[in-house]
């Protein structure tokens, strides 16, 4: 039976990734041109006759090719499909989506421009060739995929070749994770690198890359025992040897991996499933250190090899256990450092710094800044957390300073950077702009304890695979509002697995037993403010809303998502009249913010959708809890008030208002940067802005922008979300007692997803605020 819920599981996951491939547009990467090309003179400067002046530069200087076209941010992902993930030789075109995958990990991470290019080439000769031949159009070669032992050849070759780095990921990538992670290991263990016993069991390209970087290290080639599918490298193995396994054969009698386990302090499995059984662990040193990096099972499951060895350190490449070894921690960020020096390889060095700035991420004392890259979760060292996050977001400020550091060092930079706080201050700048931002909400709403998320359009397509997505993803427990027949229906339609009582609980708006307890409590809340008692049972009977709300506030549930269907301003009165504001607010200070996710970064607005023509002190209020909501997300929010004036030049009703609103934040939040009033060119340029008034207490780009009123801030939200193709998150109703928020009928099941996990993430911060709170 569980085998069979397997099967249906990856089946929907092959559904679900088949369609997110073919829609909206096939594929996962488009091109698109980073200069105006909106008349006659940008024509004549992009193409012909302007074009001839950069070309005839690089002719003279070929370096300024950096400053005059897009090589310098460009790298080619490039395969010939012989070794794709776990499916084997599918060929170049089969591993297209895996390499504009590797792509948009590239752009996503750090910023990186990318071709992927798959190429016709099983052979090692014409591999070279290809590629060497491409290098006048890339700053880097990523190679990826390519069987061993033809990568090693390879990559050797095109690194003599090119004056550019070649890095094979496979190989590299995973070596400069398991080397973080052996350091820290080691260092809890109270081991010295050179001291230890190290056993394979692989002996691909990723685990003899692995051992030749922790060669260099400092580990001890005679302490290293490879072991493969034909057992232990021994003098006279003649199956699979080559000339890259050679340093590791051992002339020994020993033949299987349980003939060399004995005394081993690391084990690095980069095989197959099941390889390491747990009685073999028990011949191991103090302290081992397991790396079972086989995927999706590993050498050996991590609670198996605990019960075995309860003082074992164990990583994985799984998302689903501590210490997962991902490429993705390292790869985007070495080639972001090599780029921005002009290196003209990754050396080891280069390498070894990327493992020292891994390493000592992970073994950074807690701060304010981890616990924002955590979610509020202070990681602290040891077994556990021996590796950072793939998604931590200090990974770019801490690797490619080091890489391009290293590369400047030992001379192979040919543009070594100059200020290096500047530079830190730069890729600063791009940690909250890379769009990743809903990442931490999302890791703290799998772990938080309040959970209970009620929908009140619970019938609704978006609801029900919402409801699917946040019960597999571990954010929430859904409760549905909605009639289960119906109910029945549409989740047989749309081919979802769950079952109502089951897996999410409901609530049948026409019988349920709290009917009764639901009227008392409206007319209790209400009866002061025209709900008499037959309207009251109306309304629970008829307003979904209303029963959703009436469940937050008796406590039944955690959290609501309401606004699928009907008028926005009808959702938030029965809101305003049930759950209400917290203390220290009035009703009519509630308000939301926007937050749309693009190409571009990540930009808040408020208030988009509640106070029509908000007072000074109003508007004041509204700022200063969005940014206390944008800090939630890790970001230090950057508030500009938007007006028709620019720092004094028109005294209009609007802009006198916004005056004085940024009088009142100055003297309430002064740590707040905030200023206004501004034009919003102004806000989103600092350049701009010092031409205006160079004393602005604005620094930099604004990520938050404040409204005079409704009109101004729904118009632009909706203007920028059509311009940009932006994902909308929200609106995010601020101010509420409990967590409650009014989606709008626009709404995408994936928006659905999100408001969810910052629901969850509020009610559960509400709970330990609560919890914390000194008692009377």
């Amino acid at each position: 039976m569980a085998n069979d819920k397997g099967k249906a599981t990856r089946s929907d996951l092959d559904e679900a990734a088949l369609f997110f491939h073919k829609y909206p547009v096939p594929g996962k990467l488009e091109i698109q041109a980073t200069k105006p090309l909106g008349n006659q003179r940008d024509l004549a400067l992009a193409y012909s006759p302007g074009v001839a002046a950069p070309c005839l530069a690089i002719k003279e200087d070929p370096a300024t090719a950096a400053d005059y076209t897009a090589r310098a941010n460009l790298v080619a992902v490039i395969s010939n499909g012989s070794a794709v993930l776990g499916l084997g030789n599918i060929g170049p075109l089969a591993s297209k989506p895996v390499m504009e995958g590797k792509a948009v990990l590239f752009k996503k991470f750090a910023g990186i421009d990318v071709f992927d290019i798959e190429i016709d080439a099983p052979e090692i000769d014409r591999m070279v060739e290809t590629v060497a031949a491409l290098e006048p159009t890339f700053g880097g070669i990523n190679l990826e995929d390519i069987k061993a032992p033809e990568c090693f050849e390879v990559e050797e070759r095109l690194k003599a070749r090119m004056g550019i780095p070649v890095f094979h990921d496979d190989q590299h990538g995973t070596a400069i994770i398991v080397a973080a992670a052996v350091l820290n290991g080691l260092e809890l263990a109270g081991k010295k690198i050179k001291d230890v016993k190290i056993v394979t069991s692989g002996a691909g390209a990723a685990a003899l890359a692995c051992l030749n970087l922790l060669v260099s290290l400092g580990a001890s080639i005679e302490n290293i025992w490879v072991t493969d599918r034909f057992g232990v490298a021994h003098k006279g193995r003649v199956e699979e040897m080559d000339r890259w396994k050679d340093p590791y054969v051992k002339d020994t009698e020993a033949r299987t991996l349980a003939d060399v386990i004995p005394g081993a302090d690391v084990f690095l499995g980069l095989s197959a499933a099941g390889v390491l059984k747990p009685e073999l662990l028990k011949g191991m040193a103090e302290k081992p250190l397991i790396l079972a990096l086989a995927n999706p099972t590993p050498e050996i499951m991590p609670e198996v090899a605990r019960a075995a060895r309860p003082d074992a350190m164990i990583c994985t490449g799984r998302s689903d256990f501590p210490n997962q070894v991902n490429n993705v921690i390292c790869f985007p960020y070495i080639f972001r450092g090599a780029l921005d020096c002009g290196a003209s390889a990754i050396n080891e060095e280069m390498k070894m710094a990327a493992v020292r700035a891994i390493a000592a991420l992970a073994r950074e004392e807690p701060s304010d800044v981890a616990a924002r890259a955590y979610s509020g979760e202070t990681p602290i060292f040891g077994p556990d957390f021996l590796i950072p996050s793939p998604f931590d977001p200090r990974l770019i400020l801490r690797i490619a300073p080091a890489v391009a550091k290293a590369a400047c060092d030992t001379g192979v930079a040919t543009r070594p950077i100059g200020d290096m706080g500047a530079y830190l201050d730069k890729l600063n700048r791009f940690v909250f702009r890379s769009g990743l931002v809903m990442k931490p909400v999302f890791s703290t709403a799998r772990s938080a304890a309040a959970k209970r998320v009620i929908y009140a359009d619970g019938e609704d397509e978006r609801v029900l695979r919402a409801a699917q997505v946040v019960l597999e993803e571990g954010i929430a427990e859904p409760i549905l509002i909605g009639r289960p027949h119906v109910i029945d229906v549409r989740l047989k339609r749309y081919g979802l697995r769950i079952k109502p009582n089951v897996d999410f609980g409901l609530i049948n708006p026409e019988e349920d037993p709290r009917y009764r307890h639901y009227v008392d409590l409206l007319i209790e809340l209400g009866g002061r403010r025209g709900v008499t008692p037959e309207a009251a049972r109306t309304m629970v009977r008829t307003d979904n809303t209303v029963i959703a709300a009436l469940a937050v506030k008796r406590g039944d549930a955690d959290a609501m998502i309401c606004g699928l269907e009907g008028r926005f301003a009808r959702h938030l009165r029965n809101v305003t009249l049930i759950i209400g504001a917290r203390a220290g607010i009035s009703d009519h200070d509630l308000s939301t913010l926007s937050m749309l996710i693009s190409q571009r970064g990540v930009l808040f607005l408020t208030d988009t959708y509640v106070s029509v023509d908000p007072t000074a002190e109003e508007i004041a209020e509204m700022t200063i809890l969005a940014a206390e909501e944008i800090r939630r997300f890790g970001i230090e929010p950057k508030a500009a008030l938007l007006s028709l004036s620019d720092f004094g030049s028109r005294d209009a009703p609007s802009a006198l208002k916004m005056r004085k609103a940024a009088d009142i934040l100055a003297r309430l939040v002064p740590e707040l940067e905030c200023d206004g009033e501004m034009h919003a060119d102004s806000a989103l340029s600092e350049h701009l802005r010092q031409r205006v008034y160079p004393h602005s207490r604005l620094k930099g780009e604004a990520n938050l922008l404040v409204f005079p009123s409704l009109d101004a801030a729904n118009i632009t939200l909706t203007a920028l979300r059509t311009m940009l193709d932006a994902l909308h998150v929200g609106p995010i109703l601020l101010g509420t007692d409990k967590p409650a928020h009014i989606l709008t009928p626009s709404v995408t099941s994936r928006g659905v997803v999100n408001m969810t996990a910052l629901a969850v993430v509020e009610a559960s911060q509400k709970a330990q605020a609560a919890l914390n709170a000194p008692r009377g």
